[in-house]
């Protein structure tokens, strides 16, 4: 591969997976990983809905393959990616979110959230190094959040599950680094999808949200392009054991 500057951001000839691609983030990330050169293999509960997303990654001129897995279900992590073959990278996308007031959440909800966010990405992470670590490179994003770094009420679990992931990205960074398979994360800030769409609903709240971002602004799913795109490619081949947060601004200034 070329060591010029686009060179070290190409993807050509990487196979990627991103888990919880059939929307939102995790289709964004999809298409810009297929954008830089990089085959898909996709992941969701339902494979039918990733539907759309494939269709963008094959008119990119892109192979993708989709893939049936719940990630809160150990034995169907399993079955999805028995002789799925060596991945390049992997992006820890899947996850799932329910505002609740603590003193409401039980062990059924906590357990949802968790073993999806958490425990769910670890295991995908373990069966994708299992054929990463023989081959002696490797790269793995996990998508983190504001809420691995700083408390939201009303989303116990799910901070948990993100202040979690941070820990294993960067014991897993420590870990398998000098086997030459590198470990990062991103942060999303406050980006409107169908997980968050709830809270976009007052108006009230988007005015408080947006006096607390510098840029003035809530994130497109295309600003998480160049940062996925970087970690996954040769440009950041120096890197491991990171989270880099795209927030506009928000956990600097608070």
């Amino acid at each position: 591969m070329s060591d010029t500057l686009p060179g070290l951001f190409s993807l050509d000839g990487r196979r990627a997976m991103v888990t919880g691609a059939s929307r939102g983030l995790g289709a964004a990330i999809a298409t810009a990983l297929a954008e830089a050169g990089a085959d898909l293999v996709l992941t969701a509960r339902d494979a039918v809905s990733l539907t759309e997303t494939a269709n963008r990654v094959r008119a990119l001129g892109r192979t993708v393959e989709c893939l049936s897995c719940d990630q809160s279900d150990p034995d169907s992590i399993e079955r999805a990616l028995d002789g799925l073959g060596p991945l390049d990278i992997l992006v820890n996308n899947a996850g799932v979110e329910e505002v609740r007031a603590s003193v409401d959440v039980d062990a059924q909800h906590w357990d949802r959230i968790v073993d999806t966010n958490l425990r769910g990405a670890f295991l995908v992470s373990r069966k994708v190094a299992r054929e990463m670590l023989p081959r002696g490179q490797g790269a793995i994003v996990n998508l983190c959040s504001l809420t691995s770094y700083v408390g939201v009420p009303t989303a116990v679990p799910y901070g948990a599950s993100k202040s979690g992931l941070l820990g294993i990205t960067r014991a897993l960074s420590a870990e398998w680094g000098p086997e030459g398979i590198r470990v990062n994360a991103i942060a999303p800030g406050y980006f409107r999808t169908a997980m968050t769409e709830g809270f976009y609903q007052s108006d009230g709240w988007q005015e408080q949200m947006l006096g607390k971002i510098p840029l003035g602004r809530f994130g497109d799913e295309r600003d998480l392009a160049g940062a996925v795109v970087f970690l996954a490619s040769d440009a950041s081949a120096y890197v491991t054991g990171q989270c880099l947060g795209i927030d506009g601004g928000y956990l600097a200034s608070i």
